[in-house]
């Protein structure tokens, strides 16, 4: 299962809130909301993440078994 637990952490470390992701990068509510839940996101949503975040893939997203 993929999760975005290390989003959130690399945003607070970042000094990126969610409503800085909203209005400033204009990344959606909805898609932060499928992020809290761990649902589907496209590619170029978290292409997006990594770009405003400047990070690696691996600091937003970790897969886990079930």
């Amino acid at each position: 299962m993929i999760v975005f637990d290390k989003l959130w952490q690399t945003m607070k470390e970042k000094g990126v809130s969610q409503y800085k992701l909203i209005k400033e990068y204009h990344i959606s509510s909805g898609q932060l909301d499928r992020l809290r839940k761990n649902e589907n996101v496209s590619t170029y949503t978290l292409n997006q993440l990594c770009k405003i975040l400047h990070c690696k893939l691996e600091d937003i997203v970790e897969y886990i078994e079930e």
